[in-house]
């Protein structure tokens, strides 16, 4: 048998979602398809670059969170206004796995595919926007909250539960409940960068729920129980508290990533 001891990971091939984005934003920015112009139907798009209408509605999701284009109910998608107003963007985040559990295996150690140094920055770099961010956001959402936002949150919460008893990945409910805590801000602009950046946070939540062979999520309980502690502090009115449990809750997912972030991070030591 070949010794595959030497072979290093294999990088993560480009979706083709981000093929057809980057296509779409080319014609956008050479203005073949103008501000307030109407893009081609999914179907249409679908049927010229080849491909499913799931991967061409990704697409559109990518270009509307670059601030590209507009989607409307029932008439499609619109180039934006301005859309060059809105081109922040992030490179895509690597692919990343937790390690395993010494409890498996007698040690940690990386699963194939896991973080590598190529990728360690980029990872860090995110994990320390959200630890600037988040924090913020829950003690402004601590301050603001109303019925209707704490029922979201608490919907995501169960969703989340749920998927832990059975065995399940929960990364869209969690994605869901990071978007309702921007919005029990009542604040649309938080609630607007927070959705944008949600899809670059997304990634670095997704681990949290990763699987093992047998089925276990080792790292998803510990997530899940940062959240409800995040929601109790949300829920009581504490923000402060609820400032230093958001701030907990990213140093855990990134310590479970192999990623430490600075004790200062955030303007405060991480407390109870």
């Amino acid at each position: 048998m070949s010794n595959l001891s030497d072979l290093a990971p294999l990088a993560r091939p480009h979706a083709l979602s981000e093929d057809i984005a980057a296509e779409l934003a080319r014609r956008i920015d050479t203005g073949e398809f103008g501000p307030g112009a109407r893009l081609p139907t999914e179907k249409t798009l679908a049927e010229t670059f080849g491909v499913s209408r799931p991967v061409v509605r990704e697409a559109i999701a990518r270009l509307r969170n670059d601030g590209l284009v507009e989607t409307r109910q029932g008439a499609g998608a619109f180039v934006a206004a301005n859309p060059r107003s809105l081109r922040l963007k992030f490179d895509a985040l690597p692919a990343v796995a937790m390690p395993v559990p010494a409890a498996k295996t007698g040690r940690s150690k990386p699963r194939p595919n896991a973080t590598t140094a190529d990728n360690t920055a980029a990872l860090r770099e995110i994990f320390e926007l959200r630890a600037l961010l988040e924090p913020v956001v829950a003690e402004l959402a601590a301050r603001r909250a109303q019925p209707a936002d704490l029922a979201a949150m608490q919907a995501s919460l169960d969703a989340m539960d749920a998927a832990l008893a059975a065995g399940t990945n929960a990364a869209r409910a969690d994605d869901a409940f990071h978007n309702a805590l921007a919005a029990a801000t009542g604040n649309r602009r938080v609630t607007q960068l927070m959705d944008f950046l949600g899809a670059h946070f997304s990634g670095t939540r997704e681990v949290a729920w990763q699987a093992d062979a047998d089925g276990s999520a080792p790292y998803s309980a510990a997530a899940q129980a940062e959240h409800h502690a995040l929601f109790a502090a949300v829920a009581s009115g504490a923000a402060p508290q609820a400032r230093r449990r958001s701030l907990a809750h990213v140093r855990g997912v990134a310590r479970r990533a192999g990623i430490e972030l600075p004790a200062d991070l955030g303007g405060t030591r991480e407390k109870a």
